[in-house]
């Protein structure tokens, strides 16, 4: 096996072990793919698993933007560090946002200490409602795109 094949790295589940394709949606609430991806994931190659991680990880950006500006990348990623939250070091900055208000939207104080700032449009929510509306919305961006594409 040649040293390439070796290192690479497999493609991980986006699964959360919230699955709502089970109770008859066409997307994941919990990770936001499609049934007929959830279905078939273990057949796909890593590139196309790579691919669908990909499309979830735009459009989480995406809705993230929408909500948050990030103010400091380095500082950003020292707190996630430091505060040991599981993030893919390799996903768009916005989708470590969202990891850190999954992990700690009932702890954090103020987002700057994170190197963040809430839109203004969104200052008057706390941090659980900040999330919340974020995960609404993800899902909302990820039905779009699955009815434009796949209907």
């Amino acid at each position: 096996m040649s040293d390439h094949l070796k290192t690479k790295k497999r493609v991980k589940s986006p699964c959360i072990g919230v699955c709502s394709t089970g109770i008859g949606d066409s997307v994941c609430r919990g990770c936001k793919r499609f049934m007929h991806e959830i279905i078939r994931w273990n057949a796909y190659r890593d590139d196309e698993k790579q691919a669908i991680v990909n499309r979830l990880d735009s459009l989480l950006a995406q809705v993230v933007k929408s909500h948050v500006r990030v103010l400091d990348e380095k500082q950003l990623k020292m707190q996630i560090q430091q505060q040991h939250i599981r993030f893919d070091e390799t996903a768009n900055i916005y989708c470590w946002v969202f990891d850190l208000l999954k992990a700690g939207a009932s702890q954090i104080v103020d987002l700057k200490d994170y190197g963040c700032e809430v839109h203004a449009e969104f200052s008057k929510h706390s941090l659980i409602q900040l999330r919340d509306s974020i995960d609404k919305d993800f899902f909302e961006l990820s039905l779009a795109h699955f009815e434009r594409y796949f209907k």
